[in-house]
C-alpha cells in the first residue's frame, strides 16, 4: 500500500494551502502540520514511525519550511534516512537558501523544488496543476496575497483571474482563521482537508465570525502595546506580552513607529530564549533574512526568512546584542 505524507509550515496560508493542495492530487494524503520550533522534532518522529520498503508508491512532500544554519544539517540527515527507508522526497519552497545547501538537498536524492519569487503554494500549483480541478487555483492566489506575492508573474496570472475583493476577503479571513487557531491542531487539519475539498473561506462552517473575533482581538491587542514601542536609529522593537504570535502584531508596529524595521518579540520561558519576527519597509535595503541568519548564528540562535519579513530564536543572554547588531547593519534609502 502506497504512502504519501506532506510536512508543511502551519502558521500561514501559504504552508496550509500548499498542504490542501497536496491533499487534492494524492487521495489519503497524511498531513503533518509544523513550526520552525518543531520541525526536527517532527522529522525524528516521522523517520521512527513510517515503515521502511513499504510496497507502492511511497512519497513524503516537504512544504513552506526555509532553512537556517542551526537546522540545516540535521535537516539534510533525517531527509537522507527517510531516502534510504524507500521514500520519494520533494522539497517545495521560496524561503532563501543558498545554492550549497540546495546541493546539500540534492545530494540526499530529494527533488527540489525552490525559487524566492514565487511563494510556495503557487510553485506547488504550478508543478501539480494539471492534475487539479479549476477551483483549486484559489488556494495559490491566496497564498501568494496573504505572503505579499501577489505581483510575481505566475501569481499575478492566476490571481487575474478572480474578482479582487472577493479574493481578499476570501484570502485575508482564511488568514485569521488559521491565525486564530495555532493551538488547535485538529482544526488547523480538518481545516486543510475542507481546503482539500475545494471548500472557500466562507464554506467553512463559523469561519468569518472566528476571523472577526481575531481581528477585534489583534486590534485591541496592537492598541495595548502601542505607548511600549522604543525605537533605535534604524529600528522599532516592542515585547509582546499579549495572546498573540508576534508575526500576527509586527506589521503593525512597523507602520505605527515609522521605522523601516520593526521588531516584536516574546519570551518563551522552557527554551528561556526570544522568539522574534521581524519586517521591513520598501525603504529597507539589507535582505533581512540573510542578516538575521547570520547574526542568529552568532549568538547561538536561529533564524532567516525572506527580504522583508523573517524571523529568530534568540537566547536571552544575547537578546540585547543581537538588537544592536541588527540596528547597525540596517541600511534604508
Amino acid at each position: 500500500m502506497s504512502v504519501t505524507v506532506c510536512i508543511s509550515h502551519k502558521e500561514d496560508v501559504d504552508g496550509i494551502a500548499s498542504a490542501a493542495l497536496i491533499g487534492s492530487i494524492f487521495k489519503k494524503t497524511r498531513i503533518v502540520l509544523v513550526d520552525y520550533a518543531n520541525i526536527i522534532n517532527k522529522l525524528k518522529n516521522l523517520v521512527k514511525e513510517l515503515p521502511k520498503n513499504q510496497k507502492g508508491i511511497n512519497r513524503i512532500f516537504i512544504c513552506d519550511l526555509g532553512l537556517n544554519k542551526k537546522n540545516e544539517i540535521k535537516f539534510i540527515d533525517f531527509l537522507s534516512q527517510i531516502i534510504k527507508n524507500g521514500y520519494k522526497v520533494t522539497y517545495i519552497d521560496h524561503h532563501d537558501l543558498s545554492e550549497e545547501s540546495k546541493d546539500n538537498i540534492i545530494k540526499t536524492g530529494a527533488n527540489v523544488i525552490h525559487s524566492i519569487n514565487e511563494c510556495t503554494s503557487v510553485q506547488v500549483y504550478q508543478k501539480y496543476k494539471k492534475k487539479m480541478k479549476t477551483l483549486s487555483s484559489f488556494l495559490p492566489a491566496a497564498g501568494a496575497l496573504t505572503d505579499y506575492m501577489e505581483n510575481r508573474p505566475l501569481a499575478k496570472q492566476i490571481i487575474s483571474k478572480f474578482d479582487r475583493q472577493f479574493l481578499m476577503l476570501e484570502s485575508t479571513a482564511l488568514s485569521y482563521i488559521i491565525s486564530a487557531n495555532q493551538n488547535n491542531e485538529p482544526f488547523l487539519n480538518e481545516l486543510v482537508q475542507k481546503l482539500s475539498d475545494l471548500k472557500y473561506t466562507h464554506e467553512i462552517e463559523d469561519g468569518f465570525d472566528i476571523a472577526n473575533q481575531f481581528a477585534k482581538k489583534v486590534w485591541d491587542g496592537v492598541k495595548s502595546i502601542q505607548d511600549c514601542i522604543k525605537t533605535t536609529k534604524n529600528l522599532a522593537y516592542v515585547q509582546n506580552t499579549l495572546d498573540l504570535s508576534s508575526s500576527t502584531i509586527v506589521n503593525f508596529v512597523l507602520g505605527i513607529s515609522e521605522k523601516d524595521v520593526a521588531m516584536v518579540f516574546k519570551f518563551k520561558e522552557e527554551i528561556n530564549s526570544y522568539i522574534i519576527s521581524i519586517r521591513g519597509s520598501q525603504n529597507c535595503e539589507t535582505h533581512l533574512g540573510r542578516l538575521v541568519n547570520e547574526v542568529a548564528t552568532r549568538f547561538a540562535g536561529s533564524g532567516g526568512g525572506h527580504e522583508k519579513a523573517c524571523g529568530a530564536v534568540i537566547p536571552d543572554e544575547n537578546f540585547q546584542e543581537f538588537i544592536k547588531i541588527i540596528d547597525k547593519n540596517i541600511t534604508v534609502n
